[in-house]
């Protein structure tokens, strides 16, 4: 079904803003130094070339001002936002709102449809579920009926599938090809099912508390080849997870139940996994980061102990993050891994909040009109509030500019001093 199109679009849009007219002015003198000299007259014919240290001269000049620029852009913390574009529609506090493919997405129980950075509706589907929420991967997502029966998978040009579930929907992942897998569970079973792109069961395993155990997650690599599903169970007043990998293809047609291969961690509480790349995996606990290695049989690389209370988990395809709770001191702790384990940032920071996500090599977090935004290198970028409350904020191209979603549509912002 297609929903009638948003008519009430308004934009505006600010001049242009003086850094962007400061960068642009010396980077085109700059450049004009190594064009050819023409001559007087007019007449464009070649006239000599720049001379070699007036031309080595104007290539220092440029990385010298290049360099200086992102100094002056990256080395200080901003604390306001300048809106130089917003998109009005109607109804935007009833929606959500993610990042896809370099746009937005809009989703609530009636529907969902994808924007531009220009707010234009690029394409919408309606639908009635009661709990929407949504995975995404990079080409690839889902939005799903959190307790419900309903999937739909998403790419970038629209809905490319639904899905029907036998039981109640509790957790989905999608590979890039849009392959689910989905955690299905009714009050005295749990199984572990995945579906291609138009709905059909390519593979379902049942679980129990007394074998494998309770399913806590489950992910797919990109290929749509290995699963991984985190299990929780209590033996003998022991608490233990096991951290399983199917393989589909030939390295798990052999295996039972295409099982490849697995590790148990006692006194752990393992409720988080993910794919990073098709190489590299990882699950997180209640005490330990695991990092995993290996396409087609991943087996344990890199344990990583964490000492503290885990708030927010977030990972990107070269990233994985932790915003852990202080103890004996106010505040929270932001750690950056990288995918082999290593310690990248470590900063503390007060505020509470509920979203966190990677952009880039940009840690961004938000909780109503505040947000804070760390780079990779952990200067903190920025420490303020918008004039609304974010639903959905992303860096876009340009010097310090992001999109920002709120209940009043999509701004186009950028960060000032």
């Amino acid at each position: 079904m297609i929903r009638r199109k948003d008519r009430n679009l308004h934009v505006v849009r600010e001049q242009e803003d003086p850094t962007d007219r400061i960068v642009r002015e010396i980077l085109e003198e700059l450049n004009s130094e190594n064009d050819l000299q023409r001559d007087a007259d007019g007449s464009g014919r070649k006239r000599r070339r720049t001379p070699g240290w007036k031309l080595r001269l104007g290539l220092i000049l440029l990385a010298a001002a290049s360099i200086g620029v992102y100094l002056l852009v990256n080395l200080q913390t901003y604390s306001r936002v300048r809106i130089t574009e917003t998109y009005e529609n109607e109804g935007a506090a009833n929606n959500n709102y993610k990042e896809f493919g370099g746009g937005i997405l809009k989703y609530s129980r009636d529907g969902i449809s994808y924007f531009n950075q220009n707010g234009k509706e690029q394409w919408n589907h309606s639908y009635q579920i009661k709990s929407p929420f949504i995975e995404l991967e990079q080409e690839s997502g889902v939005v799903a009926d959190k307790g419900g029966n309903d999937i739909f998978v998403i790419q970038k040009d629209g809905i490319k599938g639904e899905i029907h579930t036998a039981m109640p929907i509790e957790k989905v992942s999608v590979s890039k090809q849009g392959i689910v897998g989905a955690i299905l569970k009714n009050d005295s079973s749990a199984e572990v099912i995945c579906y291609d792109i138009k709905g059909n069961i390519l593979v379902e395993h049942k679980t129990s508390s007394a074998g494998t155990g309770y399913p806590m997650d489950v992910s797919l690599s990109g290929n749509g080849e290995v699963m991984q599903v985190l299990y929780f169970y209590t033996q003998d007043g022991k608490i233990t997870s096991r951290v399983m990998y199917y393989n589909f293809g030939e390295a798990g047609e052999k295996e039972t139940d295409n099982q490849v291969s697995g590790q148990e961690y006692e006194n752990t509480v393992m409720a988080t996994g993910f794919f990073m790349n098709q190489d590299t995996s990882a699950a997180v606990g209640d005490n330990c980061l695991v990092i995993y290695k290996g396409g087609e049989i991943p087996q344990e690389s890199v344990r990583v102990n964490i000492d503290k209370k885990i708030r927010s988990v977030f990972h990107s395809e070269r990233y994985i993050g932790l915003i852990l709770k202080n103890e004996g001191k106010e505040g929270y702790e932001l750690r950056l891994y990288n995918a082999d384990g290593k310690l990248v940032i470590s900063k503390d920071f007060t505020g509470d909040y509920s979203n966190v996500k990677i952009c880039g090599r940009q840690v961004i977090m938000y909780d109503g009109k505040e947000c804070c935004i760390f780079l990779r290198n952990g200067i903190q970028k920025f420490d303020g509030e918008m004039d609304h409350n974010i639903m959905e904020i992303f860096p876009i191209m340009g010097v310090n500019k992001y999109i920002v979603m709120s209940t009043d549509g999509m701004e186009k912002i950028r960060l000032v001093k």
